[in-house]
């Protein structure tokens, strides 16, 4: 056996002896690399899980919003003079969609809803939008069928409903074809339910608690006429910058180029992922905090250690063993110890990860594992070697004579 073998096994075998200390030592490194570990997977999972409710809605995006969104001091719904932008109205529309690039121009006017049907009642999110709203996003009806133009221009009073709202409303989304729901005080006929889509991209609720209305039928509710959010989709991935200069173009024509946005959603994603890294590093500092105190554990119980071990310390010595045999001795205990608890920590994240992943695609990257094991290494050689050394300085003739 080499002489790191010997010393490895030596200090597994003290630990050995006495279970239960060694794993509340460890405990501090144990919940210190499990925080560290679950919240880069999460802040993994999240970036990952925002980026496929991107994808499911489609490529060459383009949102045009209220507000300046990247520009100093700019957020989504503020304008240039501190107040509301002003939100977009149907002329936008058809100005937009008189555009060569511009394949589908979805308008979007939201708002949380009750919608009912024989005494069950649901909170939902309304969206008065155009019939452009369902290839463009690539929403399918796995029931009935989507709305169109002509129900646009004639106001009908119809819905497209997602599958959670009509599984909530009418148990099986097959029965709520022809079905009339009440949203507020408005009967409307049920004539689609879309297939399951998930969240809501930038961050809003889930698409299947959607109810989507031709737009115009939403002047009911919107009786300002106005939109928070115009989607554009373009024909071609290389008409995306031109289409964004052209609807910016249109769209100054009319209201203050601080005032409204036009971003891709590589924009968007690009944005969020800065959020989150620096969002991520700040939480995983803080869980840092939990290693330190660990290190501080194991740098008491190593004193302690050594102070029980004086006597063995310094018949070790007496039979030849030398200054930087202890040394090592002591500090291989320390960095087991601390290897240990990360270990754990790092297997108890992978089980809450597996979990997890049943509802969220969080997961543990190399770098994770690479982190909780490096540092939980560092932790034992820094918090150890204080103590090692004093084991080490001991003089053998001082050290048999202790009591």
């Amino acid at each position: 056996m080499t002489y790191l073998g010997s010393i490895l096994k030596s200090a597994i075998t003290d630990f050995g002896k006495n279970k239960g200390r060694t794993f509340l030592t460890s405990l501090g490194i144990l919940i210190g690399v499990m925080s560290v570990v679950l919240l880069m997977a999460a802040g993994a999972g999240l970036k990952v899980y925002i980026s496929q409710q991107f994808e499911s809605m489609g490529s060459n995006l383009l949102y045009v919003m209220p507000g300046n969104m990247f520009g100093e001091g700019g957020s989504g719904l503020s304008g240039a003079d501190g107040g509301m932008a002003p939100l977009f109205v149907e002329k936008d529309i058809v100005t937009l969609k008189r555009l060569k690039g511009a394949e589908y121009v979805i308008p979007y006017y939201q708002k949380t809803v009750k919608a009912s049907y024989v005494g069950t009642t649901k909170y939902a999110t309304l969206n008065g939008t155009s019939e452009d709203a369902f290839p463009g996003n690539n929403f399918i009806a796995e029931y009935g069928t989507v709305f169109s133009s002509a129900d646009n221009s004639a106001k009908n009073k119809v819905a497209v409903i997602g599958s959670n709202l009509a599984e909530k409303l009418f148990k099986d989304g097959s029965l709520a074809i022809g079905k009339k729901i009440r949203i507020d005080d408005q009967l409307f006929r049920v004539i689609g339910v879309l297939e399951s889509k998930g969240g809501g991209g930038l961050g809003g609720p889930s698409f299947d608690d959607y109810i989507f209305i031709p737009y115009k039928t939403a002047y009911i509710f919107n009786t300002d006429k106005k939109f928070i959010q115009i989607t554009v989709k373009a024909k071609t991935e290389e008409d995306l910058p031109v289409l964004k200069e052209e609807i910016m173009t249109e769209l100054k024509k009319r209201i203050k180029t601080d005032e409204f946005s036009v971003v891709e959603s590589t924009e968007i994603l690009n944005t969020i992922g800065s959020i989150f890294s620096i969002l991520n590093i700040v939480l995983v500092a803080i869980a840092a905090i939990s290693l330190v105190v660990g290190g501080i554990g194991i740098l008491n119980i190593m004193y302690v250690t050594v102070s029980e071990r004086i006597k063995e310390i310094g018949v070790r010595r007496a039979l030849g063993a030398r200054r930087n045999d202890i040394l090592w001795q002591f500090l291989a205990e320390a960095v087991v110890l601390s290897v240990f608890g990360g270990a754990m920590g790092l297997g108890l994240s992978a089980t809450v990860v597996l979990f997890l992943r049943s509802f969220f695609p969080a997961y543990i990257s190399w770098q994770s594992i690479a982190l909780a094991l490096g540092t939980s290494s560092v932790i034992g050689v820094v918090f150890g070697v204080f103590p090692a050394k004093k084991a080490a300085d001991l003089s053998p003739i001082d050290a048999i004579r202790y009591e």
